[in-house]
């Protein structure tokens, strides 16, 4: 494990040859909604020895309809997300839009995250790298593993190594996206670790509804060849009742699969390394 993530873990007691977790909400609805997948999700990973990082998004910038629910409030949503945080001994992660949030999202986060779509946005990069702060890129869906390259060189040049790069799938036609396992070695040749996103990668976009389909069946699959190919780290998006979820309930676990789920994968990963 990178130093800087033995750093981020060193409140929590772990299998430090197991993978770990950022899990959580698609987006923050309430404050409840947080603390219930924070104690549940916090509990399993004690019991199986996963380090674990708490993810939801403050704000959903990139929504298909303009009548898509977008967030509470940027300063309300950060701060129940650092309340979360602090209340579950949990290190924390949001994704930012604009090079103006990086700063702002660095008060309050201990992992910044760059979405797919604006993995090539340089000024973001380069904001997202100033704060200091671990920066998670995620791969967007047209571009290839060692293409990422570029992107950790923007993010090395304000001399912050503190660097991970995220899989979620690649598009395929208009409706689909397919995983490319082979990028996961790939990106690990930048030195830097590589996790899976297993929610996002199980998209279909572009429905003709405007609402983001998904196949959640599949969550299991990608996840357990995601850690046969090696990732150190696995992305999942959880949610009590995925079907009234505000954000991507199409494609989040439901949080009472979470255990079983997490179960499967650290035998999984015993397995292989």
């Amino acid at each position: 494990m990178k130093p800087f993530l033995t750093e981020l873990f060193k409140d929590q007691s772990y299998d430090d040859k197991n993978f770990f977790l950022i899990a959580g909400p698609c987006v923050i609805e309430s404050k409840e909604l947080l603390e219930e997948v924070a104690d549940k999700v916090s509990g399993i990973c004690r019991n199986l020895g996963i380090p674990y990082v708490f993810k939801s998004s403050y704000r959903k910038a990139n929504r298909t309809s303009a009548s898509s629910f977008t967030g509470i409030g940027d300063h309300e949503a950060l701060s129940l997300l650092k309340a979360t945080g602090e209340k579950f001994g949990l290190p924390t992660t949001s994704d930012i839009h604009a090079h103006e949030e990086a700063a702002v999202a660095a008060e309050y986060a201990d992992i910044l995250q760059i979405p797919a779509f604006l993995c090539r946005q340089t000024d973001l990069l380069i904001a997202a790298g100033e704060t200091g702060k671990i920066v998670n890129v995620k791969k967007g869906q047209f571009l290839s593993g060692p293409s990422m390259k570029f992107a950790v060189e923007k993010i090395r040049s304000t001399g912050n190594d503190k660097i991970m790069l995220t899989e979620r799938g690649t598009t395929f036609g208009y409706q689909d996206l397919v995983v490319d396992y082979r990028n996961i070695p790939w990106m690990q040749e930048h030195q830097v670790p590589v996790v899976m996103d297993v929610t996002h990668s199980l998209q279909q976009p572009n429905q003709t509804s405007g609402i983001t389909g998904g196949n959640p069946q599949l969550i299991s699959t990608i996840a357990s060849a995601a850690l046969a190919a090696g990732a150190d780290g696995l992305f999942i998006e959880t949610h009590p009742d995925p079907a009234n979820a505000k954000s991507d309930g199409a494609n989040m676990l439901r949080l009472d699969l979470m255990e079983a789920l997490l179960e499967k994968l650290v035998k999984i990963r015993k397995a292989v390394v």
